[in-house]
């Protein structure tokens, strides 16, 4: 599904179509710090493009845009309608696929519950039982709970990278200094809250 947006004005989605569209240079240089990309290496952003109503994808709309094909198991088969909505995507001269999630402020990192129902909410489950018995065997916690936007989007790469064997990366991205949105001031600040959303 293509999901057209307005210009952002405040938050996550209004920095990352200015870093998308106006400033793509900093969000490379960051992301190939922490890739360790070549400098040959260079990145193609795909959304959100302002040429394109600033539009972000979902479904099997997100896999057409990044022009890959999982061919091992297609998405359809592994994740119901209406999944994650990205941020951002993007693809490497090297044909890596870049998942980004934004955040600006730490309330973000909590999200409502998984609100899927009957044979949707089945699904989700068992695909998040397998991603949690794969990434973390010993957690306790409902992955459909209060982080379901954090562990969905987990679950999203790890349909790429390990049941596809597509080289998928996905990028966490938090943002520092937005006033508006009252968000942290430090990189330590998202630390803090990291710890906490890692941990639970």
């Amino acid at each position: 599904m293509r999901v057209p947006q307005k210009p952002g004005t405040k938050g996550s989605q209004k920095w990352m179509q200015l870093l998308v569209n106006q400033a793509p240079h900093v969000l490379d240089r960051a992301i190939a710090r922490e890739l360790n990309l070549p400098p040959a290496e260079k990145i193609q952003w795909l959304s959100p493009l302002a040429d394109d109503a600033y539009a972000e994808y979902r479904d099997q709309a997100f896999v057409a845009k990044l022009e890959t094909q999982p061919k091992r198991i297609p998405l359809s088969a592994f994740w119901p309608a209406r999944g994650p909505q990205w941020d951002a995507l993007g693809r490497t001269s090297s044909r890596k696929l870049l998942l980004i999630e934004a955040k600006a402020h730490i309330g973000e990192l909590l999200s409502t519950p998984c609100q899927a129902a009957g044979t949707s909410l089945k699904t989700i489950r068992a695909c998040m039982d397998r991603v949690k018995r794969a990434l973390a065997p010993r957690s306790q916690t409902d992955w459909c709970a209060e982080y379901y936007q954090y562990t969905n989007r987990l679950a999203h790469l790890y349909f790429l990278r390990m049941m596809n064997h597509l080289p998928a990366y996905l990028i966490f991205l938090y943002l520092i200094g937005d006033t508006d949105m009252q968000g942290p001031k430090t990189a330590e600040e998202w630390s803090g809250a990291l710890r906490l959303l890692h941990k639970h």
